[in-house]
């Protein structure tokens, strides 16, 4: 087990100097490791968002974001702050300051961001489960490119306090496990029960393939995840096709990067403006783009969210669960050029935006892969059904090991 972060071939996580941070002797978390993301404040330890002006800036914390305490008040043993994408602002996993993470998958692959270190302490075994945030696909991405089970909650289910922002609107704090039943022990302590339980009622699941957004992965994905969809539509009943995009595509996801550009400048700008810090590629270009978005952009994609939450509600009412691909294919390779992650970066944006606008719960799950890497399958339920998607993922888990 991790014990040291000093030492540390996977490069997952911060090289701070190992602080004791007290844990519960005993708990439904006891004999369980974590990490945390270098978002998240733990007393005693700097906090840096991946940026070391800002590490220096906020220096050495004396909070404990209460999502990170009461992993510790169950018994959850803290193993080290992992690397993140800089100011949480990409999806690649390569950080210009700290390095980027290792794919304990394949690591000749990246990792995915912005939760790069937190997914690459889990998948190189470095410890049981790890806290990552997701505000475009932060947690899903790594998820999905290193196999592991990852959450993006319902919006505001589970407690940012005293963790940096990026898009507060946007933003979610989730945690990746490598089996479904580790998974769901977090899942207790950290979400409770759903306000939206599903399959309470005559029918149970109702299983939905949005085809508009399978169009989104590669044919060779498609292909390669056929065998998952089989497997879920055994435990859980035969999907039925439906559509997810409202006006289109591309209006969804400019209206997305609008909303997420603006709060980001909002959260982020004052600290580029006054301090000029140098920041790593494709992040200085996003923040620069980020500074032009209009009032008007914004009030726009946030009048466009209202109608799309509406939309998503109706059509998954209160046991409609989507079926879809988490990603548009597998991890790009390490030694891909920057403009072909950004556009790798972009598609992506456009299959994982749907959950992100209407604030819905995705977990990604482990089931295929493709060229000898992961690839990640997703439910997406109704706002607060994310215990009950968990549980699905345990059922569908059994099956496949029957």
């Amino acid at each position: 087990m991790h014990t040291n972060a000093l030492h540390d071939p996977a490069h997952a996580f911060m090289p701070y100097p190992a602080v004791p941070v007290p844990h519960a002797p005993t708990g439904p978390l006891a004999g369980l490791s974590f990490a945390a993301k270098d978002l998240f404040h733990i007393a005693g330890y700097p906090t840096s968002g991946g940026q070391p002006l800002l590490l220096a800036l906020l220096g050495v914390q004396s909070r404990t974001a209460p999502t990170v305490q009461r992993l510790l008040d169950a018994g959850a043993r803290f193993a080290g702050k992992t690397i993140t994408d800089e100011l949480a602002f990409s999806m690649n996993g390569q950080n210009a300051h700290f390095g980027s993470p290792i794919n304990g998958a394949v690591p000749e692959r990246i990792t995915g961001g912005s939760s790069s270190g937190s997914a690459s302490a889990v998948s190189n075994q470095l410890c049981d489960f790890a806290l990552g945030t997701d505000t475009g696909g932060s947690v899903r991405a790594p998820a999905s490119h290193c196999g592991l089970y990852g959450l993006r909650p319902t919006h505001g289910r589970v407690s940012l306090h005293d963790t940096l922002d990026l898009a507060p609107s946007l933003d979610t704090c989730g945690w990746f496990a490598r089996d479904a039943a580790t998974f769901a022990r977090v899942a207790d302590v950290l979400l409770g029960p759903d306000t939206t339980p599903l399959g309470t009622e005559a029918g149970g699941v109702r299983l939905l393939l949005p085809t508009d957004l399978w169009e989104l992965a590669t044919p060779a994905a498609r292909k390669a995840l056929a065998p998952a969809r089989a497997q879920v539509e055994q435990v859980l009943g035969k999907a039925r096709n439906t559509r997810v995009v409202l006006d289109g595509l591309d209006d969804m996801y400019w209206h997305f990067r609008h909303i997420q550009g603006a709060e980001a400048w909002q959260v982020d700008g004052g600290f580029i403006q006054r301090f000029a810090p140098p920041l790593g590629p494709g992040v200085s270009q996003r923040f620069a783009w980020s500074a032009q978005v209009s009032d008007a952009q914004a009030a726009s994609a946030r009048a466009f969210r209202d109608r799309f939450r509406a939309h998503m509600a109706q059509l998954l009412g209160s046991n409609g669960v989507l079926l879809l691909p988490t990603m548009p294919d597998v991890a790009p390779l390490v030694s891909e050029p920057e403009a072909g992650l950004e556009d790798y970066r972009n598609r992506s944006i456009r299959l994982l935006c749907a959950a992100g606008l209407a604030g819905l719960p995705q977990l990604s799950l482990p089931l295929a892969q493709r060229a000898g890497a992961p690839l990640g399958i997703s439910l997406l339920g109704p706002a607060g059904s994310d215990r009950s998607l968990i549980a699905l993922a345990e059922q569908i888990a059994q099956h496949t090991a029957a």
